[in-house]
C-alpha cells in the first residue's frame, strides 16, 4: 500500500514539474510570487519608518530646547528595532547582514554627543528616511502589479455590470467605458502580467539595495574605534579592579586587623593577670573572644563582598531576595531570569542591588523600594527604584560611582533619575553572552 501511495505520488510530481521553457516561466513566477511577499513585509517597515520620521523630528526639537533629552535614547532604540526587523529580512533573503553595533539596546546613544560619535546611527536613520519613502513606494507598486494583472485580464468579462466610478483600468488611471476598452483593458492586464513576471525580482533589488548598503558596519570604520572601546573597557576593569582592592584593604586593616591587634594585646593582659587574680584574667579572656568573634564576622562581611557564596548556593533570585528582606525600608522583588548568567555579570547585579538597598536605607528617607531584574536576549536589566526624596548624583563620591565602575568593567550602562524630591530609579543593563 505505501509503495503504491510513493508511485502515486512520483507520478503526480512528475506531471506538475514543468520541463524546458514551462519549467523557466514556472521559476519566474515562483520568484516573482516570491519578490511580492518580501516586497510587501518591507512596504510594512516602510509603514513604520515613515510614521518614525516626524516623531523623530519631534525628538529632535524638544531635545534641542532641553526638555525631551530623556527621549534620545528611546528613540535611538526605536529606529534600531526597526532596522533589526530589516536586518531579518534581507538574511532570510540570503544576505549576510552583520550588526554594526554590540546590541540594539545597551549602546544606544543617549545624548547629542554621542549621536555624532556614532556612524551607524547616521546610517540608519539615512536608511530610514529613504526605505520610509522609496522602499514604501516600490513595495506597493509590487503588491499592486499583481492585483492590476488579474483586474485588467478579466475586466471584459464584467465591466458591462460595474458602476461607472469603477468602469477603469491600470489602476483607475485609465477609463474604459466602452467594450472596446475593455477589450484593452485585457491586452494591459497581459502586459502588466508579463512586466510582473519579469521585472518583480529587480523591484526587490531595488528596494533592499539602501539597507544593504546602510545597515552593514561603516565600511570607513576601521578597527581603531573598537580598539579604543577594549582599552576604555579595560581601563574601566582594571580601575574597579584597584578600587575593590583598596576598599578590601581597608576593611581588612580597620576592622578585622584593629581586632586581632586588639586579641594580642588582651590575650598579654590576661597572662599576667592570670597568677594574680584569675577573675580579672577571666575577664579579659571573656572580651578578648568576644573580640574574635567580631573579627570573624567582618572577615566573613568581606568575603561576601568580594563574591557572596549566597550567589553559589541559590542563584541571583535567592541572592536578591535575602538582600531584599535584609533591607531597613520594605522592599518588593520582582526576578524575571531564565537559567544561569555568567558569574560576573550575577556579581554585578548582586553589588548593584545590595549598594542601592544601602544607599536607599541610608539617604533616602524612602518609605518603600522596589527591585525589578529581567533578562531579554542578552541583556540582563536590573532596576532599583525608591519613593524617597531624590537628588542622588554619582558625581558626589557616593555609591552610585562605585556602581558605574562596576558596571562600566562589563560593558554596560547605567542611568540613574533621581529629581529633587523624588523619585529615585537606578537601570542598569549589563550583556551576558550568548
Amino acid at each position: 500500500m505505501r509503495e503504491r501511495m510513493r508511485r502515486a505520488k512520483s507520478w503526480i510530481d512528475a506531471q506538475l514539474r514543468p520541463e524546458g521553457e514551462t519549467a523557466d516561466l514556472w521559476a519566474l513566477l515562483l520568484a516573482s510570487l516570491r519578490a511580492t511577499g518580501y516586497g510587501i513585509v518591507g512596504a510594512g517597515f516602510a509603514f513604520l519608518a515613515l510614521y518614525t520620521i516626524p516623531l523623530l523630528l519631534l525628538t529632535a526639537v524638544l531635545a534641542f530646547l532641553g526638555v525631551g533629552r530623556f527621549l534620545i535614547r528611546p528613540m535611538a532604540r526605536w529606529v534600531r528595532t526597526i532596522a533589526g526587523l530589516e536586518r531579518g529580512r534581507l538574511r532570510r533573503l540570503g544576505h549576510e547582514v552583520k550588526t554594526p553595533y554590540l546590541g540594539p539596546y545597551i549602546d544606544a546613544p543617549r545624548n547629542f554627543r554621542e549621536l555624532r560619535a556614532d556612524p551607524s546611527v547616521r546610517r540608519d536613520l539615512l536608511w530610514l528616511v529613504i526605505h520610509g519613502t522609496w522602499g514604501l513606494l516600490l513595495g506597493a507598486l509590487l503588491l499592486q502589479m499583481p492585483f492590476t494583472a488579474v483586474h485588467d485580464v478579466t475586466y471584459p468579462v464584467w465591466w458591462y455590470f460595474a458602476p461607472d466610478s469603477e468602469q477603469n483600468i491600470l489602476n483607475g488611471m485609465v477609463e474604459a467605458e466602452t467594450a472596446t476598452a475593455a477589450l484593452l483593458g485585457c491586452a494591459t492586464g497581459v502586459a502588466v502580467f508579463v512586466l510582473w513576471i519579469l521585472f518583480g525580482t529587480k523591484l526587490l533589488e531595488l528596494q533592499t539595495r539602501p539597507g544593504l548598503t546602510l545597515l552593514v558596519p561603516d565600511p570607513g570604520m576601521d578597527l581603531s574605534e573598537k580598539v579604543a572601546r577594549l582599552t576604555a573597557t579595560r581601563a574601566a576593569a582594571l580601575d574597579a579592579h584597584a578600587v575593590e582592592l583598596r576598599r578590601i584593604e581597608r576593611a581588612l586593616h580597620d576592622g578585622a586587623q584593629n581586632r586581632i591587634v586588639g586579641v594580642n594585646v588582651l590575650i598579654g593582659a590576661a597572662r599576667r593577670e592570670i597568677r594574680r587574680d584569675p577573675a580579672r584574667a577571666d575577664q579579659i579572656l571573656e572580651r578578648a573572644q568576644d573580640t574574635v568573634e567580631g573579627a570573624l564576622a567582618e572577615l566573613r562581611a568581606v568575603v561576601r563582598s568580594i563574591l557572596p557564596p549566597v550567589l553559589e548556593d541559590r542563584g541571583l533570585a535567592g541572592a536578591l531576595s535575602a538582600l531584599a528582606s535584609d533591607c531597613a525600608v520594605p522592599c518588593t522583588l520582582e526576578v524575571d531570569v531564565e537559567g544561569r548568567c555568567p558569574a560576573s555579570v550575577e556579581a554585578t547585579a548582586y553589588f548593584v542591588v545590595a549598594e542601592s538597598l544601602t544607599n536607599v536605607a541610608k539617604h533616602s528617607r524612602a518609605s518603600s523600594a522596589s527591585v525589578e531584574v529581567r533578562r531579554r536576549g542578552n541583556t540582563l536589566t536590573v532596576v532599583v527604584s525608591d519613593d524617597g526624596r531624590g537628588g542622588a548624583d554619582a558625581a558626589s563620591g557616593s555609591g552610585l560611582a562605585g556602581i558605574a565602575r562596576r558596571v562600566e568593567a562589563l560593558d554596560g550602562t547605567v542611568a540613574v533619575q533621581s529629581p529633587a524630591g523624588g523619585p529615585t530609579e537606578i537601570r542598569v543593563e549589563l550583556p551576558c553572552g550568548s
